[in-house]
């Protein structure tokens, strides 16, 4: 059964998100708290630390719990999430569309960068997200065919991790990352609106099976002004 303190934590979460409590301002108090949802200080509490720990609110002895500044669209540096999914807890509405979808072989360069085996086929896949009419997010995906049969890019303008996961019953495990600045390319500036910017923030994915191998490897490539990927850190 659910603990009451999650449900508290959700509804102020909600309420943070929905702008009902704004960045900067005091919450109620924890005994406000307590009447409005019938319990106990300590399950207050337990509430109000998750929110602290995830980074939405600040408690400041003696003055309260306040909301924290919340506007960046985060990614979760040790998390492995669908775009979908992450663009579902930063309450976001993406509209994502494939420029390009085609079967290539992973030749002794590609091998070399993605780490997935020489000679095999693959989907090679561009994906730009776009937020407001602002392409701010461009992907380069590769996946085995092998692995992920059936692949369409009418699935790809949706979630292909709900395909594999849904669709295949095929269970991913984990992924290798690395984060870094890059200069960007001309295929850069053809899928995103760069602005004045002339680099980007690359995320590399080295994604495999829950059996240890690799079916994927993708380039999150993003414009640097609109994203932060970030683990929240509290210390204790």
């Amino acid at each position: 059964m659910k603990k009451l303190y999650t449900d508290i934590y959700d509804n102020i979460k909600n309420e943070i998100h929905k702008g009902s409590y704004k960045a900067g301002e005091k919450l109620p108090s924890e005994n406000d708290f307590c009447k409005e949802y019938g319990v106990s200080r300590g399950t207050v509490r337990k509430a109000l630390e998750m929110l602290a720990e995830e980074g939405l609110v600040n408690s400041l002895h003696g003055k309260g719990v306040f909301v924290l500044e919340n506007n960046f669209i985060t990614f979760s540096v040790g998390g492995l999430v669908s775009f979908k999914e992450a663009s579902k807890i930063n309450n976001k509405i993406f509209v994502t569309s494939v420029p390009k979808f085609e079967e290539v072989i992973i030749d002794e360069a590609l091998s070399k960068k993605s780490n997935l085996p020489r000679g095999e086929k693959a989907y090679k896949i561009y994906r730009v997200r776009c937020l407001e009419d602002d392409r701010i997010i461009f992907d380069i995906n590769y996946f085995l065919k092998d692995v992920v049969q059936g692949l369409t890019k009418e699935i790809a303008e949706k979630s292909i991790y709900e395909y594999i996961e849904g669709k295949l019953s095929i269970k991913i495990g984990f992924a290798n990352k690395i984060i870094q600045v890059e200069t960007a390319t001309t295929t850069d500036k053809l899928n995103l609106d760069m602005k004045f910017y002339d680099f980007v923030v690359v995320v590399k994915n080295y994604v495999h099976l829950n059996d240890g191998s690799q079916f994927e490897y993708t380039e999150s490539r993003h414009r640097p002004d609109r994203f932060v990927f970030s683990d929240f850190a509290r210390r204790r």
